[in-house]
């Protein structure tokens, strides 16, 4: 039986989930990833996504500079569209479904040679991929505090 705090921080964690479905930041991909998680790897899915987020961090900052350069003629969008590729892909596989949407843009404008679109998509990018950390992080941070609260060394990160 979960105590009062595990309790309430599970509720918690639950309405943050649901919000983040809601807004089609995530989708069922994350839910799978979460099924992986058991006993044997209670940090599965945090492991996973932190291994997400320091690859994704390497990718941005290739896509900024490769659209920030003094000489925008000579703007790699082969590249672009490779980096946006591995993004993608990656953005599946662990359920970033807002992120992974705007990756799906960001490519059409390079695929155009559209630098200012891809300088926009970029900025949209970055705002939802920050979105995506930050929130990931809060409800990694209430996992632990459930954990912490109920005494137990592991429990699924939801019900």
């Amino acid at each position: 039986m979960l105590g009062l705090g595990a309790a309430r921080l599970e509720a918690d964690m639950n309405r943050l989930m649901a919000l983040l479905f809601h807004q089609g930041v995530l989708d069922e991909q994350f839910m799978q990833l979460q099924q992986l998680q058991d006993e044997s790897s209670p940090n599965f899915v945090s492991e996973v996504i932190s291994i997400y987020f320091r690859e994704s961090e390497k990718l941005l900052k290739n896509l900024r500079s490769l659209l920030h350069r003094a000489d925008r003629e000579c703007t790699d969008y082969r590249k672009i569209g490779i980096h946006l590729n591995q993004l993608m892909g990656s953005s599946s596989s662990v359920g970033a479904k807002r992120v992974r949407t705007v990756c799906l843009a960001f490519r059409a404008a390079s695929e155009h040679n559209n630098w200012s679109g891809c300088l926009r998509s970029l900025e949209v990018l970055e705002h939802e991929y920050c979105y995506l950390k930050t929130k990931l992080h809060e409800l990694f941070q209430m996992e632990q505090q459930r954990v912490m609260a109920a005494g137990a060394r592991y429990h699924p990160l939801l019900s």
